[in-house]
């Protein structure tokens, strides 16, 4: 039995890192779209989700997988600053394309984190060849696990039927504040 996989949201981004011209999801149709959700100052986003970034970069080819990067700020705001995100962003030679997170008026959770329901940070989102949501992971996810993922979205066809997710989520351990495995949103 095939699953239907919703449209994947358009990104809600202020301002982006590392490209000459915005990046939409309709720019990026026909190629599978990794996007890691981080915070700077979340220890799990530091330690595994960026430099699993970088890796599935460096390995998976241009023309196939697109990498973004989404900088989601939903704590320590005054400290998360966009001069702050360039700084890192050099420091640690993340050459993808990250994006800023919109604000929401009046509340901690940006737009993009909002549209995604995502539980907090690190959070990684797989999106298939025709812009349809295909994963949504909170969490530390298995390298193996994810590029089992991508390679299968990879290998589909642009016409090709539904199939069943690529990899089960595993739900991260629930809390508030960060942690080895992320930061939660509260």
């Amino acid at each position: 039995m095939s699953r239907i996989h919703p449209p994947a949201p358009e990104l809600q981004v202020d301002r982006w890192l590392n490209t000459e011209a915005p990046v939409t999801l309709e720019s990026l149709r026909g190629k599978v779209v990794v996007l890691h959700a981080f915070q700077m100052l979340c220890p799990a986003c530091a330690t595994h989700g960026l430099p699993q970034a970088k890796k599935t970069r460096q390995l998976f080819a241009a023309k196939d997988v697109a990498v973004i990067g989404l900088h989601s700020v939903f704590e320590h705001h005054a400290v998360m600053t966009p001069a702050a995100l360039e700084a890192f962003v050099r420091e640690y030679r993340y050459v993808f394309p990250i994006g800023i997170d919109r604000p929401s008026p009046g509340s901690s959770i940006p737009q993009t984190m909002r549209a995604y329901q995502f539980q907090g940070t690190p959070s990684v989102v797989l999106i298939d060849r025709q812009g349809r949501l295909r994963l949504s992971h909170f969490g530390l996810l298995d390298d193996m696990s994810l590029g089992a993922a991508i390679g299968q979205l990879a290998a589909e066809e642009f016409a090709a039927p539904l199939v069943a997710d690529a990899v089960r989520a595993e739900e991260a351990a629930p809390g508030d504040g960060c942690g080895d495995t992320g930061c939660a949103a509260r």
